[in-house]
Formats: C-alpha cells, sequence, structure tokens
C-alpha cells in the first residue's frame, strides 16, 4: 500500500503535512491483510513452515530438556522419600529400642526395689528375733527374780505372822508359844 504526502495551506498561511492512506477516510476500498482472501495460500504456506518449525524445535530440544529436567525431579523426590523412609524406619527402631530399654530398666527398678525389701525385711526381723531372745531372758530373769522374791517374801510374811500370832496369842492368853507350835499352827514346817 502507498501512502501520499501533502501539503495544504490555510487561510492564515500556514502549511500542514498529512500522511493519508490512499482511497480517502476509514479504510476507502482496503481490506485487512489477514482476511484477504487473495494471500491465503501463501498465509497458509509460512503458517505451515512456522508450525513444522516449532513443531521441531519443540521435539528436539524443548520437550527432551523437559523431560531430562522431569526425571531428574522424579528421581531426586523418588530418592529423598527413600531417605525419608529410611530415617522414619530408624525412628521407629529407636523409640522401640528407647521404650525397650525403658521397660528393662522399670524392671530392673521393681527388682532391684524387691530385693532391697526383701533384705531389709531379713535384717528386721532377725533383729526382731534378737531382740525378743534379749527380752525373753531379760523376762525369764526378771520373772525368776519376782519368784525367789516373792517367796522370800511370803516366808517372810510367814515368820512375821508368826511372831505376830505369837505375840497376840502371848499378850492375850498369857502363854508363851514356841516358834515349832507357830509352825504348826500356820501349817508349815518348824
Amino acid at each position: 500500500m502507498a501512502t501520499t504526502t501533502t501539503t495544504a495551506e490555510t487561510a492564515a498561511g500556514e502549511t500542514h503535512e498529512s500522511t493519508e492512506a490512499p482511497g480517502g477516510e476509514h479504510g476507502g476500498g482496503a481490506k485487512f491483510p489477514p482476511l484477504d482472501i487473495s494471500t491465503f495460500g501463501s498465509q497458509l504456506l509460512w503458517l505451515a513452515i512456522f508450525f513444522g518449525l516449532l513443531y521441531w524445535l519443540m521435539s528436539k530440544v524443548v520437550l527432551p530438556r523437559i523431560t531430562s529436567i522431569l526425571e531428574a525431579r522424579s528421581n531426586h523426590i523418588a530418592s529423598e522419600l527413600a531417605k525419608a523412609k529410611a530415617l522414619q524406619e530408624q525412628t521407629t527402631a529407636s523409640i522401640q529400642a528407647y521404650e525397650k530399654a525403658l521397660a528393662d530398666a522399670r524392671s530392673q527398678a521393681q527388682s532391684i526395689a524387691q530385693e532391697t525389701r526383701a533384705t531389709f525385711s531379713a535384717e528386721v526381723e532377725a533383729e526382731r528375733k534378737a531382740l525378743e531372745e534379749t527380752l525373753g531372758k531379760k523376762i525369764a530373769s526378771a520373772e525368776n527374780r519376782i519368784a525367789n522374791s516373792r517367796s522370800k517374801a511370803m516366808a517372810e510374811v510367814r515368820t512375821m505372822a508368826g511372831e505376830a500370832a505369837a505375840s497376840i496369842v502371848e499378850q492375850l492368853l498369857g502363854i508363851k508359844v514356841t516358834k515349832a507350835a507357830v509352825a504348826k499352827a500356820l501349817g508349815g514346817k518348824g
């Protein structure tokens, strides 16, 4: 399409230049090139050439790069998932080992507590028996002393009773009583 340049003078003496397409204002008969039927053949030829070049470029250059990038990402993700799974298994094993160690420690602590309790019980029982023996001996000794004291006291009571009875009889009756007579009266040996 050709354009023409025109110069126009106005009443004030000014000049203006303008560029216009032939055919006047607003299109004047020229068609939009992509919609011009006379250029369809060449447009289709160039479309096929550019589409072929684009297809070849995509299939030989771009898509292999994208595929290799996606495969690398996929491999990286798979290796990271494998590492994560291994770490998870290791963590699970560590937790199980910890729980087992904790259970073992608890059972060992319980057995130590039972052994200590049994040892203290045996010691307390031995001390109790020794104390009972000592107390039993002291009680038996005290009972013997009490029995001896009682028998001495009873003998003294008899003697005192006999003397008191003899004294009472002597004062009341005026008769002198012998120790043998008093012992015979009290039912004892004189």
